[in-house]
């Protein structure tokens, strides 16, 4: 998306931290222009005490919603009728989504129906359908180990988690499995495929795929850091990556193999060919007089 886009941020307060909103909407400055930022909660609780100076200090305006009954979340409710009110407008281009729960999934789809991009930002334990509703899902705890400095281990590990809320967060996808499947998907004869494809390939059918998850700032450098996958950057042309198990066999290796090929064909060609017998011989075995010459 590009950075001219208007973009409305949607926060389900109840459900995120304030320490993320700095990072989050630094992020996403790579995706548009967040022209619309609401907050949804009951500000008269202490509950939601720590948001009011972010909200100062960020320009984003909070939307009082009280809890009518005990137990039940009724900004949920508030914040979808806003997105609608929104979507009719037509002053923009896309929607972020700040919040971990499922019951968002509808509006995401809802929304991506009517032709509008939508970025989610949820905890790490987000439901897998809202995460599958969003053109482009991102946990906030990477978010929280950028702002802190801390870019992983380096090693493909995810970084440690910031908070006890994580103990129930769904596991991460199976990168190899991803990385193997995004390269034969858009490689060409070759075997070789660039770098940006496959990311492309990648992040349309894992909409919360980012390398930071696995503890690379970019995803060149996860790429060279797994031992299956060769990298390839000559000067001026983009980086292409290649399944090692991919590689064509050397010209030497290639001659020996169809040398022995031959050899072993032709010798079952002679095996094969039935042995001739002398006349004589063929002659004396049916009983017969040769015949003289």
């Amino acid at each position: 998306m590009p950075a001219s886009k208007r973009l409305a941020v949607l926060i389900d307060a109840d459900n995120t931290s304030a320490s993320s909103l700095s990072a989050l909407l630094e992020e996403l400055t790579k995706y548009g222009v967040p022209t619309v930022k609401r907050a949804y909660g009951d500000w008269t609780t202490q509950q939601l005490a720590p948001w009011k100076d972010e909200l100062h200090r960020h320009a984003v305006q909070p939307v009082q919603q009280f809890a009518y009954t005990t137990g039940k979340n009724s900004t949920d409710s508030a914040l979808i009728i806003d997105a609608m009110d929104l979507l009719y407008s037509g002053n923009l281009d896309g929607f972020a989504l700040v919040s971990s729960d499922s019951d968002f999934t509808r509006l995401a789809t809802r929304l991506r129906e009517s032709g509008k991009t939508v970025i989610g930002f949820g905890r790490r334990r987000t439901p897998a359908s809202l995460v599958a509703a969003c053109d482009r899902f991102i946990y906030l705890e990477v978010l929280s180990d950028q702002a802190m400095g801390n870019q992983g281990t380096g090693n493909g590990e995810r970084p440690a988690a910031a908070s006890t809320e994580d103990e129930a967060a769904i596991p991460l996808p199976d990168l190899r499995r991803i990385v193997e499947v995004a390269i034969n998907s858009t490689s060409q004869d070759d075997g070789w495929a660039t770098l940006s494809a496959v990311g492309s390939h990648i992040s349309t059918n894992h909409s919360a795929f980012d390398p930071r998850n696995y503890g690379f700032p970019k995803l060149v450098e996860l790429a060279r850091a797994q031992n299956y996958v060769d990298v390839e950057q000559a000067p001026g042309a983009p980086v292409r990556v290649r399944l090692r198990s991919a590689r064509p066999p050397r010209n030497g290796s290639q001659k020996k193999t169809t040398a022995k090929k031959a050899v072993t064909k032709k010798a079952a060609s002679k095996k094969a060919a039935p042995k001739k017998t002398a006349p004589k011989k063929a002659a004396a075995e049916r009983g017969q007089a040769p015949a003289n010459g």
